[in-house]
């Protein structure tokens, strides 16, 4: 057979602003130089201060959110950038690409890769790197995960899967499981030391784009796709329980690209964000599955990635408008508000 057909095509066309429409921005929202000169597809945070983006302009840029800033801009990839990851704290950075590699960089050297990691057939839709810094993880629409040493780039394991087109990974902080979503709407479990699957989590009624895990690793987020209401829902699973889900969190009206653990604050309660191709942001009850607050984000088209910088402050990349700094008030009623766009 050949390889199932993606049900969802990101048309940045479709998301832009018309001619004449009104983009004028809050007052209070103080615009930053851009970090990018297209649509974004994905930001991670790096330090307390920087992050990292990457999407349809091929550039891997590091940017310091908090003084507004770029400080660096890194150019390799022949084609958009996918995903990308990193260790908090240490100086590489990974960036996936539809060209169907990994770019390794390091922020203390100058602007050329110091490592490439070629394999993949088809676009490179996830990656993730081992906690002790040593392996990286790799996931393709060519159906197969791939495990490679970081320092030599060599291509350690491989395992091909049919029908299973990853669309995101995640490494489970200190252990030796990896988490991936796949277009057949599946999430699996892997185990890195033999490179087999170790938990098929129940199939979803649509496409799973984006996987999270909480700071303790007890819990898993997964996102979906859909259409007018129908999917577009964040689910909560146990990751004690693989297979056990425990709250799903609905309420967008369009695909769900993204949705992660906000970092907790003491006395407050657990929260998670997602963010939608229908330009809101919602943050979550983690345990009711309450939707505290929507923050709709005007001409910004799809809002595809979320990183939490800290438990006050989220970045969200997206298709029509750059990256945009939200601060995120935990009160008694928690509250969601932009504060900068770059």
């Amino acid at each position: 057979m050949g390889k199932l057909q993606s049900k969802f095509r990101r048309r940045s066309d479709l998301y832009k602003v018309k001619e004449g429409a009104d983009t004028a921005l809050v007052p209070q929202v103080v615009q930053y130089e851009p970090a990018h000169t297209d649509a974004i597809n994905c930001v991670v945070s790096l330090t307390s201060d920087l992050c990292v983006s990457g999407g349809h302009d091929q550039a891997v840029v590091v940017y310091d959110w908090r003084a507004g800033k770029l400080c660096k801009s890194f150019q390799g990839h022949s084609r958009e950038i996918t995903k990308l990851c990193c260790l908090k704290g240490r100086s590489l950075i990974f960036s996936a690409s539809r060209d169907k590699t990994v770019l390794m960089w390091d922020l203390g050297r100058d602007t050329e890769p110091v490592q490439e990691f070629c394999g993949h057939e088809l676009v490179v839709n996830g990656v993730a790197v081992s906690p002790d810094g040593t392996k990286l993880c790799t996931g393709s629409r060519d159906n197969s995960m791939a495990l490679w040493d970081i320092e030599s780039g060599e291509c350690l394991q491989r395992n091909t899967i049919s029908r299973n087109l990853v669309t995101h990974v995640c490494w489970v902080p200190g252990s030796t499981s990896i988490v991936q979503t796949s277009e057949d709407k599946t999430i699996r479990v892997w185990d890195s030391r033999t490179w087999q699957v170790t938990n098929t989590f129940p199939a979803k009624q649509y496409i799973q784009t984006h996987c999270d895990i909480s700071s303790n690793c007890y819990h898993l987020l997964s996102s979906s796709n859909g259409f007018g209401g129908q999917g577009c829902e964040a689910t909560l699973w146990d990751l004690r329980q693989p297979g056990c889900k425990v709250a799903e969190y609905r309420g967008h009206l369009q695909t769900t690209a993204c949705c992660v653990f906000v970092p907790p604050r003491p006395g407050c309660p657990a929260l998670v964000a997602s963010s939608s191709y229908d330009s809101s942001v919602k943050i979550w009850d983690q345990n009711t599955a309450a939707c505290l607050y929507t923050l709709t984000l005007d001409g910004s088209g799809p809002l595809v990635s979320l990183a939490p910088c800290d438990s006050s402050s989220l970045l969200c990349a997206s298709f029509n408008t750059g990256l945009h700094q939200l601060h995120l008030d935990q009160g008694a009623v928690p509250s969601l508000a932009e504060v900068a766009r770059f």
